[in-house]
């Protein structure tokens, strides 16, 4: 299935997770920018980076925020994968992917394992960082000599 299917049938309570993933991942998206940025939201901390489908779904977001009809946007087409493998990771804090932004099918991709690299994403385990400095070679092993 395409992107676009894959979306509809999470809306339509057919959720397939890796699936969505993976057709964001192989399909081109556009990200709009506005004086060389690129358009984002923030919301609870996250920051969420606008993609759209096709020009059709950027136009109509486009027109849900007030512009004028016929304004041409500045955007990249950029594969999900680089979105999710290099953008996302090269932006400051926690990032997601709001595909399709004010549409009737819309999906998000939040920064979380699985989505993004694991780390940026916001649900990994912290990593130990050093080894206890105390000599545990003499520690009893538990269960042995009770």
């Amino acid at each position: 299935m395409s992107l676009i299917d894959e979306v509809a049938a999470i809306h339509a309570g057919q959720p397939d997770p890796a699936a969505l993933v993976g057709e964001f991942r192989r399909t081109h998206v556009l990200i709009p920018a506005v004086n060389d940025t690129l358009l984002s939201a923030d919301l609870d901390g996250i920051r969420w980076l606008y993609a759209f489908t096709d020009e059709e779904a950027l136009s109509r977001f486009a027109l849900g925020r007030g512009a004028e009809p016929g304004t041409e946007w500045q955007y990249l087409s950029v594969s999900g994968a680089r979105v999710l493998d290099v953008l996302i990771p090269a932006i400051e804090g926690p990032t997601g992917v709001a595909l399709d932004a004010g549409s009737e099918q819309g999906a998000l991709f939040p920064p979380v394992r699985g989505i993004v690299p694991d780390r940026v994403a916001i649900d990994t385990p912290p990593v130990v960082s050093a080894l206890p400095t105390d000599d545990i070679s003499d520690a009893s092993v538990r269960g042995e000599g009770a």
